[in-house]
């Protein structure tokens, strides 16, 4: 702060003298001291006398500036903006300024022992310091005034003064000192701070940036902290300004590697303070790590901003809070496996004496519900939370949602039937708590519609997606697809088509691609494969379609490339279904086209070499279809059609592969128990085995379970 607004004396060069004695004291500094007057007149000539003449009156004018300053900070003090500012508009600022520069120039010149400056022996009167500094000062003050007066544009302008005047004479800027026993250096830091501010409340934010760059391109001697300050509100206004301003061409020395925006600008300046924190150069300021993690979070840089975090001293977060940020970090990136290691340590035996680390484990649950490989896992961090005392029902209905997801994948990946029936109990009852202690979480509903989907209460699921759809507005592409799934589970296929059509109408992006496909399913279900092949041909052409030009913003760039990834795996499945259709109508060649296709853009899917035996199948081919049976089990060998289609080929080689035949589709029905077609193989054997009753049993399930099968699967 100024020297005036903390009430502090100002420290004048000498001591304080009578206003006389002020122009006296400047005047002799020049050689024209009172002990040489008596005889000055016969060596002077008459030029020398005018310009002795002149000084004078410019020394008492000086003196009449300074008295003005003076009384203004007096005015300021008390707090009486109006009159500081009514006397210091007395002050003749731009008619001082190229003095004050000139005497600037002169004065850190007469400092500088390298200097080879001249001085003149009777040379124009310069200002001294203190007489500056004192000025400076009042044109701060005056534009201190200003701003109580909430007069900022005004403001800004007269504090912007201040560095025309001083900058200019230093335009190397301050590598050191200019003078301890001068305020003049303290003025123009001050300046420096508050110009900006002036400008932000002006509510001007280009002047402002300018300002800000303005006093970090050059070194102004600034301490470390203050340094620090300035470069920490450049980097907050740049981000949350809601201005782009690009860097000005004579301040842009990295060449290609200028910032090209300002949320790169406001980056590298955060990562400077990010280094100079971690080499103690300045205090550790939690928010700049904060204004880091968003910024780097707005640029997708989610794997910087880890290493930034594993950067930070010890001490500045606990290990569990340190592992959270970390795991944020990774899955943010993409890297779930990375997060869910890192997440793992906070169940360790390690933190069991802390204090349960919420936010942690929820994440670690949220993580597991998105991969049933985890499952068991999920369940153990969603248990950890529940069993907590301390929580709020917000918390524990995401922890019952997450148990209750957790508890459906483990369902679907157990190997025991007696464990499958127990976890999807489990998972009713927590989704259903969950809702009912959630009820305006949407993802909850659509989670409890899907489990019971899975499960065949299709009654439930129905009423669930529709409160889904109301929920969301009408705007989840999701959301749709389920109910039109349940619906074809229920046989309601023109039902189904209809309400996939009116998604359609609002969809776009991969949506529309899902609900293209699962239209053109549903009219291949209803016997109309022209229709489907001409629904087919119109979701091609809109894969193929050319899509806008997308940012160089590293997130917009990384969404862009798993869109791309998604339409290429979609453009794979339509060509799989295509050579389906001609299949079924002997159209051998065509069929053969789309599943090179297929093989084209994904060559090692399951699917595709499914396919491939499917129509070596169709063709009586056993032997090349059992090949590329095993291809695709090679590839996925969890994958159940294929499994279930090598059962089939097997049955037609004899009695002797009966047994095999029958340990494939065990294992098929192990992985997906509601698979008609595997119950139905398998009545089929029992029959050639002469077990009637069994037979009569599996086809009893598989007559019960296709009356309830989708056209698609529901997850």
């Amino acid at each position: 702060m100024l020297c005036a607004c903390s009430g502090e004396e100002f420290k004048f060069e000498d001591a304080p003298q009578s206003p006389e004695s002020l122009a006296t004291r400047d005047f002799s500094a020049s050689g024209l001291s009172s002990s040489r007057t008596a005889n000055w007149e016969p060596r002077l000539g008459d030029d020398q006398v005018d310009e002795a003449e002149s000084t004078l009156k410019e020394a008492l004018s000086l003196n009449y500036e300074e008295a003005r300053a003076l009384l203004g900070r007096l005015e300021y003090q008390s707090g009486n903006f109006e009159a500081a500012l009514q006397v210091f508009q007395g002050i003749d600022i731009r008619g001082l300024t190229p003095r004050m520069t000139k005497a600037i120039v002169q004065r850190t010149q007469q400092r500088n022992p390298r200097s080879k400056a001249k001085v003149d022996v009777i040379p124009h009167i310069l200002m001294s310091m203190h007489s500056v500094s004192l000025l400076l000062e009042a044109i701060l003050l005056k534009a201190r005034s200003l701003e109580g007066l909430e007069h900022f544009r005004e403001a800004a302008k007269d504090c912007k003064t201040v560095l025309d005047i001083v900058e200019p004479a230093l335009p190397e800027g301050i590598s050191g000192g200019i003078g301890e026993d001068c305020k003049l250096q303290e003025m123009f830091h001050n300046a420096l701070e508050l110009l900006p501010n002036l400008w932000i409340k002006a509510g001007d934010l280009d002047e402002a940036i300018t300002a800000y760059r303005r006093a970090l391109v050059k070194p102004w001697n600034l301490d470390p902290q203050r340094l620090a300050n300035i470069q920490k509100d450049l980097a907050i206004t740049l981000l949350y300004g809601a201005v782009e301003t690009s860097l000005p061409h004579q301040i842009q020395f990295w060449g290609p590697t200028t910032p090209k925006s300002n949320t790169e600008e406001a980056i590298l300046l955060l990562l400077v303070l990010m280094q100079k924190a971690a080499c103690g150069e300045i205090e550790w300021d939690a928010e700049i790590m904060d204004h880091l993690s968003y910024a780097l979070s707005v640029a997708g840089q989610f794997e910087l901003l880890a290493d930034h975090v594993e950067q930070v001293r010890p001490g500045i977060y606990n290990r569990a809070e340190r592992w959270y940020v970390l795991a944020l970090c990774y899955a943010a990136a993409g890297q779930n496996e990375s997060a869910l290691n890192l997440l793992k340590k906070v169940l360790g035996c390690s933190e069991a004496r802390h204090k349960p680390h919420i936010l942690a484990l929820l994440l670690g649950a949220k993580l597991c519900s998105q991969d049933p490989k985890h499952a068991h896992d999920g369940i153990n961090f969603a248990r950890k939370v529940i069993v907590a005392n301390h929580l709020n029902e917000h918390f524990m209905g995401q922890a019952h949602k997450f148990l209750g997801v957790c508890y459906g994948n483990a369902a679907r990946i157990s190997m025991s039937d007696s464990e499958r029936v127990s976890f999807h109990k489990e998972s009713l009852v927590s989704l259903n708590y969950a809702a009912l202690n959630g009820k305006e979480d949407a993802e909850v509903i659509f989670s409890l519609s899907l489990e019971n989907a899975v499960q065949r209460n299709l009654d439930a699921a129905f009423n669930n997606a529709i409160k889904y759809n109301d929920m969301v507005a009408e705007s989840s592409g999701k959301g749709w697809k389920l109910l039109a799934l349940i619906l074809s589970a229920e046989q309601r296929l023109k039902d189904a088509e209809t309400i996939t059509e009116f998604a359609l109408d609002e969809a776009a992006g991969l949506d529309k691609l899902e609900l293209l496909r699962l239209k053109a399913v549903l009219q291949i279900a209803q016997q109309r494969p022209k229709q489907a092949i001409e629904t087919y041909r119109l979701l091609l052409a809109l894969i193929h379609s050319p899509k806008e030009p997308q940012s160089q913003n590293f997130v917009h760039t990384k969404s862009s490339n798993s869109e791309v990834a998604a339409e290429r795996t979609m453009g794979a499945a339509t060509w799989q279904d295509l050579a389906t259709i001609y299949g079924r109508f002997g159209s051998w060649s065509d069929a053969e086209i789309c599943v090179k296709k297929a093989k084209s853009i994904e060559f090692y899917s399951p699917r595709s070499w499914h396919t491939t035996g499917m129509l070596f199948e169709a063709q009586s081919l056993y032997r090349e279809a059992l090949v590329s049976f095993s291809i695709s089990l090679s590839i996925e060998p969890d994958y159940v059609p294929s499994i279930v289609s090598t059962a089939g080929i097997l049955m037609k080689f004899g009695k002797h592969s009966l047994p095999i035949a029958r340990s494939f589709l065990m294992n098929a029905l192990r992985l997906e128990p509601t698979h008609h077609e595997a119950w139905m193989n398998l009545g089929l054997i029992s029959k050639m085995e002469g077990l009637l009753e069994q037979a009569g049993n599996f086809f009893q399930a598989a007559y019960e379970l296709k009356l309830t099968a989708p056209v698609q699967p529901f997850t």
